[in-house]
């Protein structure tokens, strides 16, 4: 019986193909949305000097690693939302969705309040000063108004892909990027507003996403008899459930928190290369993000279809079930580093007179690049790889090892900073620290987890 049960489930290679990518394609560019409004800032910034660039580099540091921390509000929906709909359970399903806005909204509203108050002495402390912490401050002053509204975008993402929806993300987020130039185009240069206006255009641009995805999501749950209402019990659980999602996000911000601070005592030049450089890497980094959201939304509907802890050969095919989509979704991610590593060093080295004016900065960036494209697919193994722990609900080894890659990447950073080496030397040196230390150790870690069936028997 288990072994008809294990034909009738599994799903021919053809047909499996088909779901990965009809999942990793639209993810891509919704995934990519973010930073391309990032990127729309920095090109229009970037005519304005190299101080105003240098700046929003320092600002968009602190708001991204804000939104990141938050990043457990997708990465936890997304998971749950595809369980119960696996179990059957719509209802749930977009229940624990609209929890997730409510609990993206408030976060927001305290990230806002706190960037308020200490917003200037971070930058500060990060090593901002002079012109360039002038700069970063109005830019970091001007984005505070759209925080909820960035993590309730970040909610809503989360709760499509687990009801494997992620064309309906692409739509929304392909028109906030066009949305957003226009208005960053305008306000900068048409009304002269600088730094300030490339930070409203993109606050106004998320609020526009943000209220996208509440009519939508209202809608649905109206047809399954899901109130707008939700309660502290059930926002307390839900931010229970992303504490440990938090804690590995913590550790890989603080990652980048701490590069950025490094660099930055390397001079305002290499801060603005690292800037163009670390935009493209996340461009990059969401391209093959984009098979890790297929591979949360399908282990994790999986998962929540299958008795993967039953007793003896039933529970053994099924958790095999599992690792073949694990598989299939490896082989995709090895495919997409090496198509984005030829990318990231064949082609996008030409760009750099089209990102910035200045002559230092632009051969910083075409050399730093050179590093990042060779560690493409390291990076794309990595993501995959966590795209699969957190779908399987593996959070709690996701943050300790999290924690682990922090103090393997920490004597690498030091050693760069302290080795006082030359402008270019020393931005080589940072990203390959960066690029294979840091990733290194995290492809170490969670392949030495996916390796066993622990993590299958948590979910």
């Amino acid at each position: 019986m288990s072994g008809a049960r294990v034909q009738r489930r599994t799903v021919p290679r053809a047909g499996l193909n088909r779901r990965i990518l009809g999942l990793a394609i639209p993810a891509f560019g919704a995934l990519i949305a973010e930073p391309l409004l990032l990127l729309a800032d920095t090109v229009i910034v970037s005519r304005l000097g190299t101080d105003p660039l240098a700046g929003v580099a320092l600002a968009t540091a602190v708001v991204q690693t804000a939104v990141g921390l938050m990043v457990f509000l997708a990465y936890s929906t997304t998971p749950a939302v595809a369980k119960h709909l696996g179990a059957g359970r719509m209802a749930e399903a977009l229940a624990v969705g609209r929890d997730g806005l409510w609990l993206g909204a408030l976060l927001g509203v305290l990230l806002a309040g706190a960037g308020a108050a200490g917003g200037r002495a971070l930058l500060t402390a990060m090593g901002g000063q002079g012109a360039v912490l002038d700069q970063a401050t109005t830019y970091l002053h001007w984005s505070l108004p759209g925080l909820p509204a960035m993590l309730m975008v970040t909610a809503g993402m989360g709760v499509l892909r687990g009801l494997q929806d992620t064309r309906t993300p692409l739509i929304i987020a392909a028109a906030g990027a066009v949305v957003n130039v226009g208005t960053n185009v305008l306000l900068v240069y048409g009304l002269g507003l600088g730094v300030a206006g490339a930070a409203m255009g993109t606050s106004a641009t998320q609020w526009l996403m943000a209220a996208a995805f509440v009519v939508l999501l209202t809608v649905r749950s109206r047809r399954h008899g899901v109130g707008i209402g939700t309660t502290a019990r059930r926002i307390g659980s839900l931010m229970g459930v992303g504490s440990w999602l938090m804690l590995r996000t913590v550790s890989l911000r603080a990652a980048l928190l701490l590069t950025v601070v490094v660099v930055t005592a390397q001079g305002p030049e290499n801060l603005a290369a690292y800037q163009l450089v670390m935009t493209i890497f996340n461009v990059m980094a969401y391209a093959l993000d984009a098979l890790a959201i297929a591979a949360q939304a399908l282990v994790g509907k999986e998962t929540g279809a299958r008795r993967l802890t039953a007793a003896g050969q039933e529970g053994v095919d099924e958790r095999a079930e599992v690792r073949h989509l694990t598989r299939r979704i490896l082989v995709f991610g090895l495919w997409f580093g090496v198509v984005t590593g030829l990318v990231v060093g064949l082609l996008l080295p030409w760009t750099a007179p089209l990102l910035t004016p200045a002559e230092e900065v632009q051969s910083l960036f075409s050399v730093a690049l050179l590093v990042v494209a060779v560690g493409q697919p390291l990076a794309s193994w990595v993501f995959v790889l966590d795209g699969v722990l957190i779908g399987a609900g593996d959070a709690r080894y996701l943050a300790v090892a999290g924690v682990i890659n922090l103090i393997v990447y920490l004597p690498l950073l030091a050693a760069v900073h302290l080795a006082h080496l030359s402008s270019v030397t020393g931005l080589v040196w940072l990203w390959a620290a960066y690029a294979f230390g840091f990733m290194g150790a995290r492809a170490v870690t969670l392949g030495l987890r996916a390796h066993g069936d622990r993590w299958l028997l948590r979910a």
